[in-house]
């Protein structure tokens, strides 16, 4: 059946294999079909070598810290074709959760639970091993490869801070971020994700509490500490099960990091990087290990990263939560919350 004949459906997976990064683009297309074709939630699943365990030889994985702007780009590529498709639709709760899997990883047999399709796309093998029978047992659509895409997955960086550096250790036992994270998006979603990414044993996350949050707009939709907590936590369960997960609420900008001599890393975005140097002055005050930090430079539209072709289609991705609480504010009553 060519896709396009295929019906909406509320619930859909889309497994796609990645051979290196600078082949993502191929999936694009792969991508927006399946998120056009999807209502209320898609899970994305990329598989590749690349997410394998890394043991410090090519064929087995990619070290976490050294690949962090080549991760950090696939994902926001991702989550920007399909977080625009929805919005195209005027589906801007839609729900969108991209997962990285190495070649032997195994999806939870509950990952199926709930869904209704799994879109493929053509030319990829089976992958029997991979995926779950709760999967492997819904209704398949076969998507093609190539054409044209939203996002460049191949920028680099032309300014700022520098993730990358030969001499890091690939991962760091315990990781730090913080955020409203408030009706969870693409750019909450890659934040938490790299964050994980690099993480071996604790990601640590501070959730700004309610009463900081008090001129906010649209405050009146504002979703609850508990329910924010709740969500950044299933999402993290979700992208890397094993790890430790200390979600806490905060009142301040510091949070644990105050105070915590065991967190070695802390991942912010481009907007939130002078709290960073305010918890470096305030560590070495406390005498407290330094913190080695990562920034997550492609999310900002103002980013000086990115060139002006993508920064203005990351602008009208609006990955943002208060284009959200407006969007909800101004569609209570139609039904179509």
């Amino acid at each position: 059946m060519p896709p396009f004949a295929v019906p909406d459906t509320d619930h859909a997976v889309l497994i796609g294999l990645l051979e290196s990064f600078e082949a993502a683009h191929s999936l694009g297309p792969a991508i927006s079909l399946a998120t056009t074709r999807t209502r209320k939630r898609l899970l994305i699943v990329l598989v590749s070598e690349l997410f394998n365990p890394f043991d410090g030889t090519a064929e087995h994985g990619v070290s976490p810290t050294s690949a962090w702007d080549n991760v950090q780009r696939l994902l926001t590529y991702v989550y920007v074709q399909a977080t625009k498709t929805a919005q195209d639709h005027d589906r801007v709760l839609m729900d969108v959760d991209v997962l990285l899997k190495g070649t032997h990883d195994h999806l939870p047999e509950a990952s199926g639970d709930g869904m209704q399709r799994l879109f493929r796309v053509a030319g990829d093998p089976e992958l029997r091993t991979q995926l779950p029978q709760s999967v492997l047992s819904l209704p398949q659509t076969w998507l093609p490869p190539g054409g044209p895409a939203y996002l460049s997955v191949e920028t680099r960086s032309k300014s700022g801070p520098s993730n990358q550096d030969e001499h890091l250790p690939p991962v760091y036992p315990v990781v730090a971020l913080g955020g409203t994270f408030d009706h969870l998006h693409a750019g909450h979603k890659i934040l938490l994700s790299m964050s994980a990414w690099i993480a071996q044993e604790k990601v640590i996350v501070g959730v700004t509490g309610d009463k900081l949050l008090v001129n906010k707009s649209n405050k009146e939709v504002l979703e609850k500490l508990p329910e924010r907590v709740a969500r950044v936590r299933a999402f993290l369960e979700l992208f890397k099960p094993g790890l430790v997960y200390n979600i806490v609420a905060i009142d301040d900008v510091y949070g644990p990091t105050a105070w915590d001599p065991n967190i070695q890393a802390l991942v912010v975005s481009q907007e939130t990087l002078p709290g960073a140097a305010s918890i470096d002055k305030l560590r070495k005050e406390k005498s407290l290990p330094p913190l080695r930090t990562f920034v997550i430079d492609v999310i900002s539209s103002t980013e000086s990263s990115l060139d002006h072709t993508n920064a203005e289609l990351l602008k009208q991705a609006k990955m943002s939560s208060t284009f959200i609480r407006k969007w909800i504010a101004a569609h209570i009553g139609t039904g179509k919350i």
